[in-house]
This record gives structure tokens, sequence and C-alpha cells, in this order.
């Protein structure tokens, strides 16, 4: 079984998925950081042109798994779980992640993580093009200054020198990017639930989502 949450950065979906998870007592998958892992290995590798990162792809090592209830990533054998969320890969996941070969890299590493056991997994274009028979697929979404505080809450608390202006620039960006990508760009899947949280405390948007996943899928 998998269910997929798909929505822009910033709206919430990520932690959502993660306390429903575990609530439900399913596996959580976060594509966002194998994106993220991608990107790092893209910099760390001295960014180098499109067509030579490509040629380059297969050689990478990209493992994903949870390790005390924390979705974890190694790249290459190491650890960065805690890497892969610093602005300096948030500045280009998009750039990367727009790549069409960089996303069939990815969502070959998801179709094999979920093969064996139920999950919740969350995106920006699971629903429409990854795993487009999902049991129950949502769209989470916020107005842009709801998005970009709790994106600044979020830095701020790991230690990151980060305005708020920086980061609302940044969600812009990256929307832009994901939403006018030629590959899979960000949207709505048409069977796809949507749900708003702006105003809503983290317990509210939870609540509403456990509930309707029980009452779809019976769990």
């Amino acid at each position: 079984m998998i269910i997929v949450i798909d929505g822009p950065a910033g709206s919430g979906k990520s932690t959502t998925a993660k306390k429903l998870a575990e609530s439900l007592g399913i596996n959580f998958l976060d594509s966002g950081a194998l994106y993220r892992a991608v990107t790092l290995a893209w910099l760390n590798s001295g960014k180098p042109d499109t067509d030579k990162f490509i040629n380059n792809l297969t050689d990478l090592s990209i493992d994903a798994g949870e390790v005390d209830g924390k979705f974890t990533v190694w790249l290459n054998g190491k650890n960065v779980s805690e890497e892969i969320r610093t602005s300096r890969v948030a500045d280009s996941v998009s750039e990367i992640a727009s790549i069409p070969e960089v996303r069939n890299f990815v969502n070959k590493i998801m179709h094999k993580v979920v093969e064996k056991d139920n999950y919740i997994a969350d995106g920006r274009d699971l629903g429409t093009a990854v795993f487009k028979d999902a049991d129950l697929k949502f769209f989470m979404d916020a107005t842009m200054e709801e998005r970009a505080r709790r994106r600044h809450n979020e830095l701020l608390e790991k230690g990151t020198d980060i305005t708020y202006d920086e980061v609302y620039q940044n969600l812009l960006k990256r929307d832009h990017t994901d939403s006018n990508r030629k590959a899979d760009p960000l949207r709505k899947a048409d069977d796809a639930i949507k749900i708003d949280t702006t105003g809503k405390t983290f317990d509210e948007q939870v609540s509403l989502m456990a509930s309707i996943i029980k009452d779809r899928l019976k769990i």
C-alpha cells in the first residue's frame, strides 16, 4: 500500500507525513530527501555541467530507510540526513530535480523502497507521475506567507542564519521551477484530496488526514 502527499515546499507535507506514519503504524518515505541527496552529490562534485553529471548518475549509491523512527539517507555510504537539509542544498534542489534523468533515477529508488511494505510518502509529483495508482492521494497547500513562516522557524530551530525574506524568495523561486519544469511539473492530481493548511494547527491537519485515511482505507 502506498499513500502519497504532494504539495509545494513549506506546505507541511513532510512533517505531516511523518506524524501520520507514526500514528498509523506504517513506514515513511521522504522523496524530497532523495532529490536533496542527488543535489548534494552534484554540489560536492563541483557543480559539473548537466550532461557530465547525468553520465555519472549510475555511479551514485543512494540508500534510504528508517533508523530509530527517522528517515535516513546515505550517499555513497555516508549518512547525509542532516547535510541535505542545509540552505546550500535547498537553493539548488529544484534545479537538479527538474532534470528528467535525475527524476527517473530517483523514481527507481522510490519504487524499490516501497516494494515490500506499506508506506506514506511526500513529494511534488508522486500522485501524478511516480505512483499514479496510489491507494490514496493528498495535495497539501498553504499561503506563501504561511509556508515561509513555517520554513523560516524550522531553519532557525536548526541554527541556520537566514532571514524570513530570504526564505520567502527561495520558496518563490522553487515554486516557479517546480511548476514550470518540463518533466513532471508540480500540480494536483485529479483524484487527490486537497488539504489547505493555512490557519490550521499541526494537530488539526494531522487529525483531519488521519480520519480520511482510516475512512477510505479502513486502517
